[in-house]
């Protein structure tokens, strides 16, 4: 039984990765595996390494823990003992912003995925996670893109194993006698994500056993409903260039919600997080309904949206 079951999760972790790289990685790139030292992430360099693929090793040190620096000699010496090439990319991580400790951290490193010399990166994202991201987003009234954010695909950020489950992972893990670190801060339910992982999450499971299959299998449709509303957008643009700046009367002679779906395009486009609904409407009605010689401006994350001359702008904050 014992061998079967370390069969099992071999088969369906190599059969999910194999079967991302194929669809996306040309022979010859040059993937990349974010590694946290973290069980999802030492599981996924361990399965693509046993692909047989050329791979490397990337481990962002945001330095908020008084565990990072062992966190990153211990990168180090497992990319060694598996003769993996390992960068280490030391980031600053604003305090105080707006959108809070996780969210600058999350800036920061994928800067750093921008900015890595690879043709892919690969992060261990699974199907767990994506159900916490949607559930996440839907309550921060982040609207059907939010809902179907975390990809397979996004970018240059591949995440081999999402429709892998925790317990596939921990159960590969412990059948091929891994190592790895945990995160202490990854069970204080004052940051969300962790609130609804350990505590909303595991209160709807007994009486929705499916609940994790169901919230990711959701955020998929979510993501196809997100490109339709993007080929629409495409299609109320016309011929302008699908970026900013956008002139007030191309968005004034749409409907509301159409108005808003250019909007929300152009800064998922121009890399801005996305907002709330709500802000997004009170960003599209004081760009409409401005006077002339009024210039609203307001903040999305790093940039700032303004109305000037007849046009929207998006400049760095």
């Amino acid at each position: 039984m014992a061998a079967s079951r370390k069969y099992q999760f071999t088969e369906l972790l190599r059969s999910a990765a194999a079967g991302c790289l194929d669809r996306h990685v040309a022979a010859g790139a040059r993937p990349v595996v974010g590694l946290s030292g973290g069980i999802d992430s030492v599981v996924l360099l361990h399965v693509a390494k046993s692909l047989g693929r050329p791979i490397a090793a990337l481990h962002v040190h945001h330095g908020l823990s008084p565990d990072a620096n062992r966190w990153a000699d211990f990168c180090r010496s497992l990319c060694d003992s598996w003769a993996i090439p390992l960068q280490v990319a030391r980031v600053d991580v604003e305090r105080g912003s707006a959108d809070g400790l996780e969210g600058a951290a999350r800036r920061a490193r994928h800067q750093v995925y921008a900015d890595v010399a690879a043709d892919w990166i690969l992060l261990g994202h699974h199907r767990g996670d994506r159900a916490e991201t949607m559930l996440f987003n839907l309550l921060r009234g982040a609207g059907v893109r939010g809902a179907g954010a975390m990809r397979e695909c996004s970018g240059r950020l591949l995440r081999p194993l999402l429709d892998v489950g925790r317990a596939e992972i921990a159960g590969y893990a412990t059948e091929h006698e891994l190592r790895w670190v945990d995160d202490h801060s990854n069970a204080d339910t004052r940051y969300s994500r962790n609130f609804l992982r350990h505590g909303i999450l595991p209160a709807i499971q007994p009486r929705f056993p499916a609940v994790e299959q169901r919230l990711a299998s959701a955020a998929a449709r979510f993501a196809e409903a997100a490109d339709l509303l993007d080929d629409l957008a495409r299609l109320d643009l016309g011929q302008r260039a699908p970026s900013f700046p956008i002139d007030i009367e191309c968005l004034a002679a749409l409907p509301e919600p159409r108005a808003r779906n250019v909007l929300r395009y152009l800064l998922s486009r121009h890399g801005v997080g996305i907002p709330s609904e709500e802000r997004l409407a009170e960003a599209l009605r004081q760009c409409l309904a401005a006077a002339p010689d009024r210039h609203p401006a307001l903040a999305f994350g790093r940039h700032v949206m303004r109305r000037k001359a007849g046009r929207i702008l998006l400049d760095p904050a």
